[in-house]
Order: structure tokens, then C-alpha cells, then sequence
């Protein structure tokens, strides 16, 4: 089971290596849209990221309601302990 801690750590990671968003731009309150500029083709690749290393499936209706990286974080971990 993964922290919270930890699945922020590796969502930050995802962003930064795949999507180029500097480091600093990212913390919880972080819009994925407006903030760190993401688009819809960004979010879908995303969800597949996070599926590949949490081993999860993601129903895309589960991310339709995220905005920030805290969202992202809750969806993961409510992922983690089902």
C-alpha cells in the first residue's frame, strides 16, 4: 500500500519526466488544466501512466471530476485501497 506521500511523489514524477512540467510548478492545490497546462489528450495520457505503475485499472469516468493534483492523489489512493 502506497502513502499518500508516496503516490504524490510518483504523480510529480510522471509529470515532470512525460509531460515537462518543471518541478516547482507542482503541488496539490496545482489546476492540471489551467496551472500545469495539461490538455484532454494529456489527461488520457496520464490515466495510462498511473495505470501502468499502480497496476489498476482507471475508469475514465473516475477522472472526469479531477482538477487538481490533490484530486489525482485521492483518486489513486481511494485506487490503492479497493
Amino acid at each position: 500500500m502506497q502513502s499518500r506521500e508516496q503516490i504524490y511523489d510518483m504523480l510529480c514524477g510522471i509529470l515532470v519526466d512525460e509531460f515537462e512540467i518543471e518541478r516547482e510548478d507542482i503541488n496539490l492545490h496545482a489546476s492540471l488544466y489551467q496551472d500545469l497546462d495539461l490538455d484532454s489528450i494529456d489527461a488520457v495520457d496520464l490515466v495510462i501512466k498511473l495505470q501502468q505503475m499502480t497496476g489498476k485499472k482507471i475508469q475514465p469516468d473516475e477522472f472526469k471530476a479531477v482538477r487538481t493534483v490533490d484530486d489525482v492523489v485521492n483518486a489513486i489512493d481511494g485506487l490503492m485501497k479497493q
